[in-house]
């Protein structure tokens, strides 16, 4: 099953009585796109048409449309878990690489889930002498450490004589991510 086919029964599983006009829209597909998915989709036993009257027509997820749905589910969840665990193992030895030059203190900002995996991968190394710091402002990170800056955009005004590392960049240079 592919990622269109995926998304289509994920719509048509969780929003019944919608019609090809609603599903393509939803879509971001033409109508003859979403009829061609749609009849794969039934070819396939994933999805049933069901007559509600001349013009109108139901589309209702089978079980092996379910079933097929729910495995699908489960492997972008594992996929998107591998993840979460290759971004901290990058995190761990850009921390270990800082330490190693003598990094002593580590101010985060941002509010995302990459801060979060941050935080974790500077506390599982458990550095007696290291401090994490999880800041609202760049302005607070002081000349003392490194700025580990966890936004996608670099819309803040960053502090004059901080060592600014962003993350999202410094992940898109590590080949088994992404």
């Amino acid at each position: 099953m592919d990622e269109r086919e995926f998304e289509l029964i994920n719509i048509i599983g969780g929003d019944l009585g919608s019609n090809q006009r609603d599903l393509s829209r939803k879509m971001n597909l033409s109508l003859g796109m979403t009829n061609m998915l749609i009849r794969r989709l039934i070819t396939k036993g994933y999805i049933r048409i069901k007559q509600l009257n001349k013009t109108k027509v139901e589309y209702l997820l089978t079980a092996e449309g379910f079933s097929e749905k729910m495995r699908k589910s489960v492997r972008y969840t594992m996929k998107t878990i591998d993840s979460f665990g290759l971004i901290r193992q990058s995190m761990v030895r850009l921390l270990r690489g800082l330490y190693a030059q003598g990094t002593r203190k580590f101010y985060v900002f941002g509010s995302s889930d990459l801060a979060a995996l941050i935080e974790m991968a500077a506390h599982h190394e458990k550095w007696a002498d290291a401090v994490v710091a999880r800041i609202e402002d760049p302005l607070s990170a002081g000349k003392d450490g490194v700025l580990l800056f966890c936004r996608e955009q670099a819309e803040a005004v960053m502090p004059a004589g901080v060592r600014v590392i962003h993350v999202v960049e410094e992940l898109a240079k590590t080949d088994s991510i992404i």
